[in-house]
């Protein structure tokens, strides 16, 4: 029975990919990619030779159909992202609901698990993390009013994801929403796992003007703890 394989990859450092990973990656018929550019990274540090092809948010029907006529005809793929898990807050779950439905029995859908960035992000904010609400990114248009709302309601911690272009927006709004009631407790991760990765903590306005001072590279994941 073909199999397509959910493989986790790296958030930055390299050496963070198991051994099955690398196993699975090399034995493969294909390896979807998120970008094969990125990706080709990774497999040549490894030396492994698997074809790849691009498989993201914006892939046609087309692309979709043809990965399910390769499963069809029982080849073994693997489905990969940039950095992390596919399926969270990428377009790969999208994919796995696509093989489940229109394949069945006919193909095995297999977690390949590893780096995320939300629980490499929760493993060292010091909240209590027995249970959270992960959120994403924010929405860059409408309803940002509403999101924050969701998140400075929640009971329990919120893991957010955020760019270096919007990251100061997003902390900005959070502030101004938290003006007039209880200032969250404020855990920032910048370029984990990477040579200069740093975390900051505090209040909303502590967090704030260290980014500020800071230079602002890389992709961010920030938690809000409502009730410290």
């Amino acid at each position: 029975m073909a199999t397509i394989f959910i493989a986790a990859t790296p958030i930055g450092n390299l050496e963070d990919i198991s051994k099955r990973t690398l196993r699975i990656l090399s034995e493969v018929d294909l390896i979807l990619c998120e970008d094969t550019r990125v990706t080709k990274k990774l497999l040549n540090y490894y030396g492994i030779k698997t074809p790849t092809v691009s498989y993201h948010q914006h892939s046609r029907l087309d692309k979709v159909n043809y990965i399910l006529s390769l499963l069809k005809k029982g080849k073994n793929l693997a489905l990969v992202s940039d950095s992390g898990t596919p399926g969270i807050s990428d377009p790969g779950n999208k994919l796995v609901k696509m093989v489940a439905d229109s394949l069945g029995d006919k193909a095995k859908i297999v977690s390949v698990p590893g780096p995320s960035a939300v629980t490499a992000a929760a493993s060292i904010s010091g909240f209590p993390m027995d249970k959270l609400l992960f959120l994403g990114f924010p929405p860059t248009k409408r309803k940002r009013r509403k999101f924050f709302d969701e998140v400075l309601k929640s009971k329990y911690p919120v893991i957010l994801y955020e760019s270096p272009y919007r990251i100061l927006r997003t902390l900005n709004e959070l502030k101004i929403k938290t003006e007039n009631s209880p200032k969250p407790e404020i855990v920032i991760c910048r370029e984990l796992t990477k040579k200069f990765e740093t975390v900051y903590r505090g209040n909303i306005e502590k967090v704030i003007q260290d980014v500020k001072n800071d230079k602002i590279k890389g992709e961010f994941v920030i938690i809000v703890n409502n009730y410290g």
